[in-house]
């Protein structure tokens, strides 16, 4: 086995991976045995274990685990004679199952059977080849945005489930409850008592400073207050559930700081790149959903050889399974998710903001498909797309692939509005 500038790696490293410590199996090139070791998680421990092995075998030195990312593998890669070869778990799970059908599990034999792996079938993985600097800070801070994303929504139901409990008029006030404005409002009146209380001029007030200036929304809220009726005087109910408002609240107003700021880091940091200028423009991706696809491509060309692998990749192409006479169709369970996600979430803001998206996704509906399969759909088509223009380094233009529809004949044409447009 050789090294993409063709020179044969000295040797091979399976590892099995831990929070605190590793299990290493190590194989020198070019001899059968085998040594099995252990180490800790610990920067110097693993500093002092690479820098033996590279005196004992120098370089290059190919290194199995069951990562693409994470502590040990960022430790990994200051070193450039190590070689690292991501391995799919579940692949590891199914080779190890060929030999223990009972499923019994060994951290040093999942380490052996990893090395065992790219030794055996070394034209089945690809190396880890890192993006650049720019790209990688740009995948963190998307991926751990969309986390803060998902602690807002959490958040925000355990909000509105408690205020159903002692204080539902608040819900009924606003339009949203994920906002500056609705955190102010309950903390400084977090009962309905309180706020019957306040004047009509403090209400005013308060609400003119928050950029609510609609006269007649701000009277029909200030009626609204006047005639509500509390749902229950019982202190029991009130004076705990009060309180756990007020930490959602205060845990959802700092939630909301934190995505602006990663919304400013990533709004710097996006546009800087020389290939954000094909993803910008894009229909319905905006700023929250262009840096998104920056990363799902990124800017390894060679990674995907056609848009089907990175259809396959990010879990929009379907499964096809067959075995005698049977043959069904399935969604694929191992996937990036995230990627699957950036593609679906674009896919569906596209409907109404792309003619032909929008003709395309309805036909899947007219077909009986669901809404989320007909996104699903509609996501497959356009990674085709935008894996062209991505490799032609060509921004997209809806008017440019309505005329190649036209001229293909596409059954997309037959749409009376999409005919007018193009």
């Amino acid at each position: 086995m050789k090294t993409t500038s063709n020179k044969p790696y000295t040797a091979f490293i399976g590892i099995d991976w831990a929070d605190t410590q590793h299990d290493i199996c190590i194989q020198a090139a070019g001899d059968e045995g085998r040594e099995f070791s252990r180490i800790s998680h610990k920067v110097d421990a693993i500093d002092d274990w690479a820098q033996s092995l590279y005196q004992r075998f120098g370089g290059p030195i190919a290194v199995a685990l069951e990562l693409s990312k994470g502590p040990i593998v960022y430790a990994l890669q200051k070193y450039d004679f190590f070689v690292i070869f991501p391995v799919n778990p579940s692949t590891l799970a199914k080779y190890r199952e060929a030999f223990t059908p009972s499923r019994a599990k060994d951290d040093p034999t999942d380490a052996e059977l990893a090395l065992d792996l790219i030794q055996r079938h070394s034209n089945r993985f690809k190396p880890l080849k890192p993006q650049s600097v720019e790209i990688r800070t740009l995948v963190s801070l998307v991926e751990q945005r969309r986390c803060l994303v998902n602690d807002r929504v959490r958040i925000t139901n355990r909000l509105r489930n408690t205020l159903k409990q002692y204080y539902p008029q608040a819900l009924e006030w606003f339009d949203r409850i994920d906002t500056p404005l609705f955190c102010d409002f309950i903390e400084r009146w977090p009962t309905l008592i309180q706020i019957k209380r306040a004047r009509k001029t403090t209400l005013k007030t308060f609400f003119h400073q928050h950029n609510m200036r609609f006269a007649h929304v701000l009277e029909a809220r200030l009626q609204a207050i006047k005639i509500a009726t509390p749902l229950t005087l019982d202190e029991a109910v009130i004076i705990p559930h009060k309180l756990l408002a007020l930490v959602l609240t205060e845990q959802l107003r700092v939630t909301l700081q934190a995505i602006r700021r990663y919304d400013d880091a990533i709004a710097e940091l996006a546009p800087q790149h020389p290939d954000y200028a094909l993803f910008s423009p894009l229909p319905g991706a905006g700023p929250s959903l262009a840096p998104r696809l920056l990363v799902a491509f990124g800017e390894q060309r060679e990674r995907f050889a056609n848009a089907a692998e990175l259809q396959k990749y990010s879990g929009i192409a379907p499964v096809t399974e067959r075995s005698g006479k049977k043959h069904w169709v399935h969604w694929r369970w191992q996937c990036p998710t995230f990627l699957r996600q950036t593609f679906i979430e674009w896919a569906a803001q596209t409907i109404n903001k792309s003619y032909w998206a929008g003709v395309y996704y309805r036909q899947q509906r007219d077909k009986g498909c669901s809404h989320q399969a007909a996104v699903r759909a509609l996501a497959f088509k356009w990674i085709r797309i935008l894996y062209r223009c991505w490799q032609t380094h060509t921004p997209y233009n809806e008017a440019v692939y309505l005329k190649a529809l036209e001229r293909r004949g596409s059954p997309l044409l037959n749409s009376p509005e999409l005919t007018k447009v193009a």
